[in-house]
């Protein structure tokens, strides 16, 4: 079955897309990101070095551009200005590379994003010729905004960043599916499979996550775990789930029955 996830005009095999934080050294980060059959992999700019922050290990080393597209995000920004020169930076150190996660945040308790600043972020980056995958809410008219504004990606959160409470408003995720006219990856709040498996069986193109692999007990089993019920929940959703009833159907016919 030929069924792959396109981002901006570029094929991907698999919808599982994971983080570089959080995990105790580049190796552990390897083997996780190798178990998630992960393609691309976002990267804090302004928090991991790819050969900015001198001294430091750079993941570039274990996860290699020619292998993974690096998706360089601009989390712990604040404010418009802020995310634009980070985005800026990461395309000088990445060779011109255009595809980038826009996130602002609007205060440090929830993380939520800051709407108003990531709009007017989002028209200045489009501008500039970036391909600007979004974190935003779960709202389904800014959903529709930020694609209307040419964003190549909207990323809906599933929960707070890390908070690992899983899909917590399933119709808004479904709604901002049915109207969806780019591609719609949920990013933030899954916290085990089962939650990855939900947001793929409501029609999610892909999903994004971090703390749940790198704050697991066994990082690297659970990365294998998320890959499958990716795997397991964009089936599901294919096939077309049975009809919810309130009372019992029975799986053989009742006529004919041998007496």
């Amino acid at each position: 079955m030929n069924d792959t996830l396109m981002i901006g005009g570029r094929a991907y095999a698999s919808r599982l897309l994971t983080g570089t934080g959080k995990f105790k050294d580049l190796e552990e980060t390897r083997l996780a990101t190798e178990a998630a059959g992960a393609e691309i992999v976002t990267v804090a700019i302004r928090r991991t070095s790819i050969g900015n922050l001198p001294g430091q290990p750079n993941v570039l080393d274990v996860l290699p551009p020619d292998r993974y597209t690096i998706l360089p995000n601009t989390a712990g920004c604040f404010s418009a200005d802020e995310a634009v020169r980070t985005c800026r930076l990461a395309r000088e150190l990445l060779d011109g590379a255009n595809l980038v996660k826009l996130e602002v945040l609007a205060e440090t308790k929830t993380l939520f994003p800051d709407v108003v600043e990531t709009l007017k972020a989002t028209d200045i980056l489009v501008r500039e010729g970036f391909l600007v995958m979004v974190y935003t809410n779960d709202d389904p008219v800014v959903a529709r905004e930020l694609a209307k504004r040419g964003c190549v990606a909207v990323m809906p959160l599933a929960a707070p960043i890390g908070s690992g409470l899983g899909v917590r408003n399933p119709y808004n995720i479904l709604t901002i599916v049915e109207e969806k006219s780019v591609p719609i990856i949920v990013d933030a709040g899954v916290g085990t499979a089962s939650d990855a498996a939900v947001a793929m069986e409501l029609g999610c193109d892909g999903v994004l996550m971090n703390t749940a692999i790198a704050g697991a007990r066994n990082p690297v089993l659970m990365a294998s775990a998320m890959r499958k019920a990716v795997e397991a929940g964009r089936e599901a959703f294919l096939a077309g789930r049975i009809p919810r009833k309130r009372f019992a159907n029975a799986s053989s016919p009742e006529q004919g029955l041998i007496e």
